[in-house]
């Protein structure tokens, strides 16, 4: 059996990402695709326990570092537990948010060590780097406008609530990332109408899904 194909999203608050890895995913089943859609921080039991203690806030008090290393302890359990075994059998593994989060959110707007980031991220994935990574790319004011309405009368979480400033930041970090790594990957415009924004991720998806097709059938000829 092939292995199977890790996709994340990524993007600010209110980029669709939920909405589009659900038009993906139902893209992909009919086509008779194993599909596998997570998320993080969570995705796995340990991982989820992990989640509301980071979105909540009671980690912020203890500073970005202690952040980073709940973020990387989650995702390691996520890897292993979920991630590594749907791609060894086969799956695309649809994942909302994964190691670029932490590269943006703890490593650039949190002011840690590049170094310190990139031992915990070697850690916690183990290897397991996405085959494509899609940016959606939007304006934070207009992310947060979206992610205010989506929530409704709830309080926005530890990430929502930062300053405008903050999220820009985060932006042009995502942006700076997919400069950095073009075969990785790929950004999509969040503003177009969402039909648009899915046409263009299902372009990109499936220009993976063929290339590591591709890959697994020259190993078999070898």
């Amino acid at each position: 059996m092939s292995r199977g194909i890790f996709i994340t999203f990524e993007g600010g608050e209110g980029a669709g990402k939920s909405t589009q890895i659900r038009t993906l995913a139902s893209a992909l089943e009919e086509i008779g695709r194993d599909v596998l859609v997570t998320r993080e921080p969570g995705g796995s039991p340990g991982a989820e326990a992990v989640r509301h203690v980071l979105l909540s806030g009671a980690a912020e008090p203890f500073g970005p570092g202690m952040e980073a290393v709940l973020f990387a302890a989650a995702r390691s359990d996520h890897v292993e537990q979920v991630i590594r075994p749907a791609v060894e059998r086969g799956a695309i593994v649809l994942s909302d948010r994964f190691l670029d989060s932490s590269r943006v959110y703890q490593g650039v707007t949190g002011n840690l060590e590049p170094d310190f980031m990139r031992t915990l991220e070697k850690v916690a994935i183990h290897g397991m780097t996405p085959d494509l990574t899609i940016i959606l790319d939007l304006d934070p004011e207009e992310g947060l406008r979206r992610a205010s309405a989506r929530r409704g009368d709830e309080i926005a979480d530890r990430y929502e609530k930062e300053t405008l400033a903050v999220h820009r930041r985060r932006r042009e970090a995502f942006l700076d990332i997919a400069a950095a790594e073009p075969e990785r990957c790929v950004v999509v415009d969040a503003s177009m109408p969402p039909d648009e924004v899915a046409a263009a991720i299902a372009d990109a998806a499936y220009a993976v899904i063929s290339r590591v097709g591709d890959e697994a059938g020259q190993e078999v000829g070898q």
